[in-house]
């Protein structure tokens, strides 16, 4: 009887795969969508665990304010304008159908009012591209092209903190802390150099698979390791990117 796959356990669910929420902040959301512009100014930058950016906590008034990933060149007192008719600058949240084209953007909106979901990580950010009477295009780092109504939001400029990975980690404890902050498993043992009852690619004297690595989408969590549904795989079949 061997022992379930971690895709068969984290799958499965409990807290052992789940990310601590002793550190966590609030959520990095844009405020409700408003037809008048919102003045505030960043009270402060903190630091929330499992998050590559800092936070900035813009404010309203007293007590009424939102957080939202810092952009790089804010700094703390500075003015943001939220709204339809915000200006076009840096730090400031406003629809991206305003926006001029070749601006760079963040914690992009796919829908009106959502929130924010694209280009929120750490160094992220988008470019508009162009503008048609209902959606605007813009163009993620990975090339990849989204179009999203003219009334979502975002903010201008990048996601600050993009020099992070440029850092390595020194210590296997520090990678350890940073991937339970998250609540991803480390280390990660290679599936080869398991006993066959504990992994599909285990067993035998050599430390090979044995067999095609390339699984279906539709496989069972049993069987759903190496590259799942993979186009191409080997070094001839990989594709050149423009």
């Amino acid at each position: 009887m061997g022992k379930r796959l971690k895709v068969q356990r984290r799958g499965r669910g409990g807290s052992v795969f789940r990310a601590a929420k002793l550190t966590k902040i609030a959520p990095a959301k844009y405020p409700g969508i408003s037809k008048e512009d919102l003045n505030g100014t960043i009270k402060e930058m903190v630091h929330e665990g499992g998050r590559g950016a800092p936070l900035a906590y813009v404010e309203f008034q007293q007590g009424k304010g939102f957080y939202s990933a810092a952009v790089e060149g804010t700094y703390v007192n500075q003015e943001i304008s939220v709204g339809p008719s915000a200006p076009a600058r840096l730090g400031n949240v406003l629809q991206v159908g305003s926006v001029p084209e070749g601006t760079m953007v963040c914690n992009i909106e796919l829908r009106a009012g959502d929130g924010g979901k694209v280009a929120r990580a750490s160094g992220s950010f988008g470019t508009v591209i162009a503008h048609t009477d209902t959606r605007t295009s813009i163009r993620l780092p990975s090339r990849r092209m989204i179009h999203v109504p003219n009334e979502a939001r975002a903010t201008i400029g990048i996601i600050s903190g993009g020099g992070r990975k440029e850092k390595p980690f020194m210590k296997a404890g520090a990678k350890l802390d940073a991937k339970r902050a998250k609540g991803h498993k480390y280390p990660i043992a290679h599936g080869v150099k398991m006993p066959a009852a504990m992994h599909p690619h285990g067993g035998g004297r050599h430390r090979r698979p044995g067999k095609s690595t390339t699984v279906s989408r539709h496989a069972p969590p049993g069987a759903k390791v190496g590259l799942i549904a993979a186009r191409t795989s080997g070094r001839g079949g990989k594709r050149q990117r423009a």
